[in-house]
């Protein structure tokens, strides 16, 4: 399936020097052992649940080398913990909501862009709020990291993020902004393909 495409044109790479990789951070203990049947963009909806909790928001943005260029037919998987902070995996007790999806996944386009629908990440107990991020290409895994909210209060005590450069910190932390669709953010993702 290919990503929904993007409503405004800036999200898609920009020609200029060479962009700096997105720093590659730890896959956590959370990826999901089986794939779910229902893994498309839209967290919110699991089969015929509709997941009602959270601040609903789009996680969306491009996926592109460090030329700029677009590294079309990249897949984009996401995972994230629900509003009360569990996953969908053995390891986290079976205590995830089941109409939150937990997991997605995207096909880029020529253009390289994504397009989630999700929750606006939450905190649990040890972590700041994040949304888990892996790029692959064919069979080849591109990244690993994971997308941090721009001055959450528990960005300081988090043992991940505080391990990150300045500049790495930047890369992966990204604002969450009211729209007239809910919460949105943008996350530009820069890899060697």
């Amino acid at each position: 399936m290919l990503a929904a495409p993007l409503l405004w044109r800036g999200l898609q790479a920009q020609p200029g020097g060479a962009r700096r990789p997105t720093p590659a951070q730890t896959e956590g203990p959370f990826y999901p052992v089986r794939l779910p049947e229902d893994s498309d963009f839209d967290l919110l909806h699991n089969g015929g649940l509709a997941y009602g909790h959270g601040l609903p928001a789009w996680l969306e943005g491009s996926v592109a080398d460090p030329d700029g260029k677009a590294v079309a037919g990249a897949r984009v998987e996401i995972w994230q913990c629900d509003q009360a902070g569990h996953y969908h995996h053995p390891g986290d007790g079976g205590r995830a909501d089941p109409a939150f999806q937990g997991f997605g996944r995207v096909t880029v386009g020529s253009d390289g862009s994504y397009r989630f629908r999700t929750i606006r990440p939450v905190p649990y107990a040890g972590r700041t709020p994040h949304i888990h991020v892996k790029v692959k290409l064919g069979s080849r895994e591109l990244l690993t990291t994971q997308l941090y909210v721009a001055g959450d209060p528990h960005n300081e005590r988090d043992f991940l993020w505080r391990r990150l450069a300045p500049a790495d910190r930047a890369a992966v932390t990204m604002p969450f902004r009211r729209s007239a669709e809910g919460w949105r953010t943008t996350f530009p993702i820069v890899v060697n393909a």
